[in-house]
């Protein structure tokens, strides 16, 4: 009697197992979002991105941006070498995120994607140089959170980047498109079919995310994405609160009984995005739906 009880509980177990998901965060654009490695010993991410190379491409000297944690230009972010060595030991995924909302990056040829592929390559991953920005520390991967240029020549950069996993180690590749599809900026990337993830901006993009009371625009554009994208899996991303974003917030209560079950049912579900790590860190909405995700 009792092994026939068992048998649905292990089904239902295995069913649920299959859609289980992790939370990616970014950090690193507010100085008050605490440190890295606080940030990933809360258990809650499997993946870390740090915000944001904003400078980079024809020709120009590449800057880091990470707010009020350090400052690169004095060396100061070197100190962080030790966080991303004690995330990864907890297992969390760091990446460099490239881009952002305001920045000023663009590849101008072929050739230079090359070159900003050897920078990273040389300065944030397995490669070797005299200023590495944040230390010794080898990041796991390069994140394309590009919303400033149109995008030409990225579908370069990312392959000359994964060329890199033949090093040794396997450079992840991410990318952070909005949720109108195609993405004006990240299309010709993704159509490599080479990103590992991608975390869809489902915010700031009326057509296509949540309103309140409604799932469908959000569930349609999941399906078109899934449908036309080759990767390994897609993330939800999502503001942590309704003040990091102006609009797309889910509430915790929909997000778990509504949002998370239907896109799960569609399919290449990965696990979900937030911005952010400070905005999370005060609305606590990963540890609110965690154990959902």
């Amino acid at each position: 009697m009792a092994t026939n009880l068992l048998l649905p509980l292990l089904l239902l177990a295995l069913v649920a197992g299959s859609h289980a998901g992790s939370i990616a965060v970014y950090w690193g654009q507010n100085g008050n979002e605490g440190t890295l490695a606080d940030t990933c010993s809360t258990g809650l991410y499997a993946y870390v991105n740090l915000a944001f190379l904003t400078t980079f491409g024809n020709g120009q000297t590449p800057v880091l941006n990470l707010a009020g944690h350090c400052d690169p230009s004095s060396g100061t972010c070197t100190s962080l070498s030790s966080d991303i060595q004690s995330c990864q030991s907890q297992g969390v995924k760091v990446l460099l995120s490239l881009g952002g909302a305001s920045g000023s990056y663009s590849l101008s040829s072929a050739d230079d994607a090359q070159s900003v592929a050897n920078y990273l390559w040389d300065n944030f991953l397995g490669g070797s140089s005299t200023s590495r920005p944040l230390g010794d520390a080898v990041l796991d991967g390069i994140d394309f959170d590009i919303e400033a240029t149109n995008g030409d020549f990225f579908d370069d950069l990312a392959k000359d980047l994964a060329q890199f996993s033949s090093q040794g180690k396997k450079v992840y590749l991410t990318a952070a498109p909005q949720c109108p599809y195609p993405d004006a900026h990240l299309n010709t990337a993704l159509q490599t079919g080479i990103f590992d993830y991608v975390w869809i901006q489902f915010y700031n993009n009326p057509s296509c995310e949540y309103t309140s009371g409604s799932i469908d625009n959000l569930t349609s554009a999941w399906r078109t994405w899934i449908s036309s994208v080759t990767a390994t899996s897609f993330f939800l991303g999502l503001p942590a609160s309704p003040d990091a974003a102006g609009s797309g917030y889910i509430p915790p209560d929909v997000l778990i009984s509504q949002v998370l079950p239907a896109i799960k049912s569609i399919g290449k579900y990965g696990g979900i995005m937030l911005w952010n790590r400070y905005y999370d860190g005060i609305n606590h909405y990963s540890a609110t739906v965690k154990s959902s995700v």
